[in-house]
């Protein structure tokens, strides 16, 4: 593990001096100004299990689990394609009340995630095998009331006992198919975050996955966070702890290999300020990085850091935790 200070200098990209609507995001608040939000793309599943297909050639002892991540993956770009009732007809009116017009709190019973989780175990049966076999056959049979705990729980980001943990992924890849087809369905970009809001995403009030240092010619060099259940991004100061605001005690911790080269384009963001760390992935390291898919990818990474006491401040519904150790 390595620690070093951003050697990056801040966001002050040069930008092309057009203002109109981007095809990715919110119009420029100025001239030359990054979109401060954008939507999920249409290729997003698609493009994450790709990562993940090369992320498990890449990291030979995890091969296995980031394989079957990505056939998760794989199964939501399927699902996700097919046709639900929209849940926007609200969006505007929460948007100018400084609403997320896909909150969590209040929209979790009326999302699709029920059809979209029988979708999944559909496009999956028959291509899991032992020793997942055994809970997905637990969860194709669990009823409806024990499945909506279990949605609740994983959208609040509850530890959960070992019967449930190994659900739990599959439970938190149809909550991600209902809100990023939702997202994708909003009439209107909803404006940054701001104040004690602004490491919850715009549109339905989720943490982050984790923070994305962006390219392309609008977005060079910016970082954005990227919503773990959405996959929406806005766009977040960088030198700033995405959590607390603070610059004075932030560090950077990577994982390297023997010969101290970086194995991953990914590293660990951490504060001493409110003792907390999110992970960033740089694409201009590498350009088809992926916030959530490196995350599964650098769990070596949490385990290096774990004594240092930080809490990890960082939405992933495919990676559910089990409960704490008893003191």
């Amino acid at each position: 593990m390595s620690s070093s200070p951003d050697d990056d200098s801040p966001d002050n990209p040069r930008k092309p001096s057009a203002t109109r609507e981007h095809a990715f995001g919110q119009s420029p608040p100025s001239p030359g100004a990054p979109p401060m939000v954008g939507l999920p793309g249409r290729k997003l599943f698609a493009e994450r299990g790709q990562r993940l297909r090369q992320l498990a050639e890449r990291v030979p002892a995890m091969a296995p689990y980031l394989q079957f991540m990505a056939m998760i993956v794989e199964a939501q770009h399927r699902v996700v394609q097919q046709s639900r009732p929209g849940l926007t007809s609200g969006a505007e009116l929460a948007m100018r009340h400084g609403i997320p017009p896909l909150s969590v709190e209040g929209l979790w019973r009326d999302m699709s995630w029920s059809d979209d989780l029988e979708a999944l175990l559909s496009e999956l049966d028959g291509r899991v095998v032992a020793p997942q076999r055994t809970w997905f056959e637990a969860l194709c049979r669990l009823p409806d009331a024990d499945r909506a705990e279990l949605a609740r729980a994983v959208l609040e980001g509850q530890p959960l006992p070992l019967e449930q943990r190994a659900m739990a992924p599959l439970m938190g890849a149809a909550l991600q198919v209902a809100w990023t087809r939702q997202a994708r369905m909003l009439p209107a970009i909803p404006p940054r975050p701001a104040g004690a809001a602004s490491g919850l995403c715009p549109c339905c009030g989720s943490l982050a996955v984790g923070s994305l240092i962006q390219i392309g010619m609008a977005r060079s060099r910016v970082r954005y966070l990227q919503c773990g259940l959405c996959a929406s991004e806005w766009y977040a100061e960088r030198a700033k702890c995405a959590q607390c605001g603070d610059s004075k005690t932030l560090d950077y911790c990577s994982l390297e290999d023997e010969q101290g080269k970086r194995v991953l384009p990914i590293q660990a963001e951490t504060c001493d300020h409110c003792h907390s760390y999110l992970k960033r992935v740089n694409r201009e390291w590498e350009a088809d990085a992926d916030p959530l898919a490196d995350d599964l990818a650098s769990l070596a990474l949490d385990m290096m850091i774990a004594d240092r006491e930080l809490e990890r401040r960082a939405f992933n519904p495919l990676l559910v935790l089990g409960e704490p150790a008893p003191a």
